[in-house]
């Protein structure tokens, strides 16, 4: 066995390598960047070494560093990860050449797989069902046009060297296959330095299913079950579990008898992952294989009770695997949330900056293999006051919870988002918990479209300035109304605690009194408030009464209660004169008055914000790419007016209206924070239909897979 290994990467995924090889007693190394000098990973391995630059390209993507690092500490081999060299044939070589262990799979493999084209011709030649497609590299948009004629529409047009839903397509006609096949390819030359392109038949309503496999090297290939990873938005996983609703056991066998056959026929060992798109009819097509450790493997790991990452390390330091495939169960179930930066009320935008609060939910039972009970468990890689930076993955953690079956599971989950708290970036956090709420997940009715189908705008939100009298009031909920009491109750505290301060001036003191009105948008909901006992009854025209238990010490930022016998966890901040709430998946920002002050609040006038529409603001942090028009240009709507490159995806803005370039105020080369702005528009008298605004029609992706 290894006496030390060098973790590759960053963040979580470094932390969770950590976490086992320190309790196999194997000493680790990290490495890490400029903008990563203070990161989490860096302060809780026993070595860390510094390798460059903040850009990946000059630090975790230099594989000659990567050695150096090695041959500096004495590590006889390394760890990938994911992302970064994970999949890298040539640094595999490099490494072997040095004698430095890879804790993966051969280079001939990681090549074999990592080539979509070459991998779907040799699934075919190993029995492995794939989906009707182009054999050979496209090349270009007119050949794609008439490929996808013969196919049939709808096609996918694909990057050969992609992944993460970079360089990826959806054409349902010829204009869409023209305009999607350059903007594909242009995206994955700035990502993988690899721009060849492929075409195949796009499955309709599909599910993304795929069967984790570990192989040693004396050709034993066992799989590991499936997980279902349908839940994505624009080709990224959002949600994962494991095992799947939708597969019966004569699926699952048939696709893991595949599974092997393709890992067999490519010699392959370590751990890796089968990918398959499955139809309406549980018709199965091989997609691709990933040839490295995958970001959801914890959901694996929840209902096999095995470490992928010790036998990861086992197989690369020559051991046999020490089961059999009739050892390895699906006890209970599991789910998984990959919490990221990004703002779900501005259509996902990278969010960037500090951590300002970060308290992750408690872990129950081991934290990693599950027990006889509920289990939640936390892979982070970040700590308050870190850093999220713009120039790496916007990962913040997974959130993995296990129950005894798929509902205990998602219970534990809403309730473990509920409690995770984050503060100084705007997370995605809400929306996950919104997707584990809605009635067609908890059903397992969905397919890769869902997010689209039942949230095409992500979940829409008022703007932070705005005045709750003006926003459109939340939709009617048991949830909005525990929110609703829930403010009124810590609302009465509060100034019931203020009352008590000693030394008020007479005239000047806080008046407890028990009716209050709540605000909610435009909506309006008196609510009494009283205590009952050790206890509080909270009593509201809507929805009855509610009586509430509850702990709470004026200053935490959530609250856990029992509300009407339930089990609640609500997060609760000042927000302006009001308050900002959160509960399952819902966030309202609340005000609270006595009736008289409620009436006249109903009055006062609101001042609207400043109208933006003359100007083309960046909606996110990132690189102007291009500028497709000067000033004096006329546009009209639909036009491009610029590209924006943010956490390798490019984000093409176009108008919304007709219009007259009055100004260009950024150039092609500036760094753009978000709203700042780049043309503005000549005033209506000078362009009397226009109105321009834009739009970010495909706003960046989160890239950990």
């Amino acid at each position: 066995m290894f006496t030390k290994i060098l973790i590759a990467n960053r963040a979580e995924i470094a932390c969770r390598v950590i976490k086992t090889a320190r309790r196999m007693g194997i000493g680790t190394v990290a490495v890490y960047s400029d903008a990563d000098r203070d990161a989490l990973h860096a302060k809780v391995s026993d070595e860390a070494v510094h390798i460059g630059a903040s850009p990946a390209a000059q630090s975790y993507l230099d594989g000659g560093k990567i050695i150096e690092a090695c041959k500096q500490t004495g590590a006889e081999a390394v760890h990938p990860g994911y992302g970064f060299l994970s999949e890298n044939a040539a640094f595999v070589r490099d490494l072997e050449r040095e004698g430095i262990v890879f804790i993966g799979p051969g280079a001939a493999a990681i090549e074999a797989m990592g080539d979509k084209i070459a991998s779907k011709k040799l699934a075919r030649e190993a029995g492995v069902n794939s989906i009707p497609g182009h054999d050979g590299v496209v090349a270009d948009a007119a050949q794609a046009a008439r490929i996808a004629a013969d196919i049939g529409y709808p096609v996918m047009l694909k990057a050969s060297a992609g992944g993460g839903g970079k360089g990826m397509r959806i054409a349902r006609d010829a204009a869409e296959v023209e305009s999607g096949f350059e903007r594909a390819a242009s995206e994955a030359r700035s990502s993988f330095g690899d721009d060849r392109m492929l075409i195949e038949k796009f499955i309709e309503q599909p599910r993304h299913i795929e069967i984790q496999i570990i192989a040693d090297a004396r050709g034993n290939v066992l799989t590991l079950n499936e997980r279902e990873c349908s839940l994505q938005r624009r080709h990224q996983k959002v949600i994962e579990e494991a095992p799947s609703p939708f597969i019966d056991a004569d699926t699952r066998a048939a696709m893991s008898a595949q599974a092997v056959a393709l890992a067999k026929a490519v010699d392959y060992r370590s751990a890796g992952t089968v990918e398959f798109v499955v139809d309406a009819a549980r018709g199965f097509y091989f997609l691709e294989m990933n040839t490295r450790l995958q970001v959801e493997h914890p959901v694996t790991e929840m209902i096999t009770g095995l470490d992928l990452v010790e036998l990861m390390i086992r197989v690369a330091a020559g051991d046999e695997l020490p089961l059999a495939q009739s050892d390895i169960p699906i006890r209970g179930w599991a789910v998984e949330s990959r919490i990221y930066a990004e703002n779900p009320a501005r259509n996902f935008l990278p969010s960037i900056g500090r951590l300002t609060s970060y308290r992750p939910p408690d872990e129950t039972g081991d934290g990693e293999l599950n027990e006889t009970g509920g289990n939640v468990r936390v892979d982070s890689g970040v700590t308050e006051g870190g850093e999220i930076s713009r120039f790496y993955d916007p990962l913040i953690a997974k959130l993995v919870t296990w129950g005894p079956d798929r509902a205990a599971a998602i219970a534990q989950m809403r309730a473990a988002l509920d409690a995770y708290y984050i503060r100084g970036v705007a997370t995605n956090q809400p929306f996950v918990a919104a997707l584990f709420a809605h009635p067609r997940f908890q059903a397992g009715d969905m397919n890769t479209h869902f997010i689209e189908e039942e949230y095409p705008n992500g979940l829409t939100d008022a703007p932070a300035d705005a005045v709750a009298s003006d926003i459109a009031a939340p939709p009617e909920s048991p949830e909005l109304h525990r929110l609703i009491v829930i403010a009124a109750l810590l609302h009465h505290r509060l100034n019931r605690r203020a009352a008590a301060i000693s030394g008020q001036l007479p005239g000047y003191g806080r008046a407890v009194v028990p009716h209050w009105v709540v605000s909610a948008g435009r909506a309006r909901y008196p609510v009494t408030v009283c205590e009952d006992g050790d206890d509080w009854r909270v009593e509201t025209a809507a929805a009855g009464a509610y009586l509430i238990k509850d702990q709470w010490r004026a200053g935490d930022p959530v609250l856990r209660c029992t509300v009407n016998g339930d089990a609640v966890c609500a997060q609760f901040e000042r927000h302006g004169a009001g308050y900002r709430l959160a509960h399952g998946g819902l966030q309202i920002d609340a005000l609270v008055l006595s009736p008289r002050a409620a009436e006249l609040q109903a009055l006062m006038p609101h001042k609207p914000p400043p109208d933006s529409s003359r100007f083309l603001l960046s909606p996110m942090p990132g690189l102007l790419v291009s500028l497709a028009v000067e000033a004096g240009d006329k546009v009209v709507a639909g036009q491009e007016l610029a590209v924006i490159e943010a956490m390798k995806m490019e984000n093409t803005l176009y108008a919304e209206q007709d219009g007259v370039v009055a100004e260009a105020l950024a150039a092609v080369g500036d760094t753009l924070e978000v709203d700042q702005k780049i043309l503005e528009f000549a005033p209506p008298a000078a362009a009397p239909s226009a109105r321009p605004a834009v739009a970010p029609v495909a706003p960046a992706a989160p890239a950990a897979e």
